[in-house]
């Protein structure tokens, strides 16, 4: 009787007010994406990022903006960042942490890497085993995961 009751009602509520409703009753979430970057020797680009906490080494990448696809996203971030373009780019997983979804896609670069943001102390080419020691466990083992069986 009382779940009929609540039907009539959400029913009859102006779509604005539904929509209200959802959206302030509903985990929040955080979308960015990432990507394995490689040059033409099977080297992985990787970004020593001022926002990154112990290691600020990493993958390149950033928040989607409101409306952005993740790959027009993944695209942007390394133009911003860096000056490269990527080519036969492809997701290859996405995640969730927390109350976060990444989305994280593997390409090769297009052009000459340099440092053209404020949130980038320097990046590097690595090779798989000289990967800066102290970067995330988690995307150290996903870059050798992904790459290790093409190198």
């Amino acid at each position: 009787m009382l779940r009929n009751r609540i039907g009539f009602v959400w029913k009859i509520l102006p779509s604005w007010v539904r929509l209200g409703i959802t959206r302030a009753t509903q985990v929040k979430f955080t979308a960015s994406a990432a990507a394995i970057v490689t040059n033409d020797r099977g080297q992985v680009l990787l970004l020593n990022h001022v926002l990154r906490p112990v290691s600020g080494w990493g993958l390149p990448g950033g928040f989607l903006d409101a409306g952005e696809q993740p790959e027009d996203a993944i695209r942007r971030e390394i133009r911003e960042e860096t000056g490269l373009e990527l080519r036969n780019l492809e997701m290859f997983k996405v995640r969730t942490v927390r109350r976060h979804v990444e989305f994280l896609y593997r390409g090769e670069a297009v052009g000459d890497a340099q440092v053209l943001s404020r949130e980038i102390l320097e990046l590097g080419w690595f090779d798989l085993d000289a990967m800066p020691k102290k970067m995330s466990t988690a995307q150290r083992t996903m870059i050798i995961e992904v790459l290790g069986r093409d190198v």
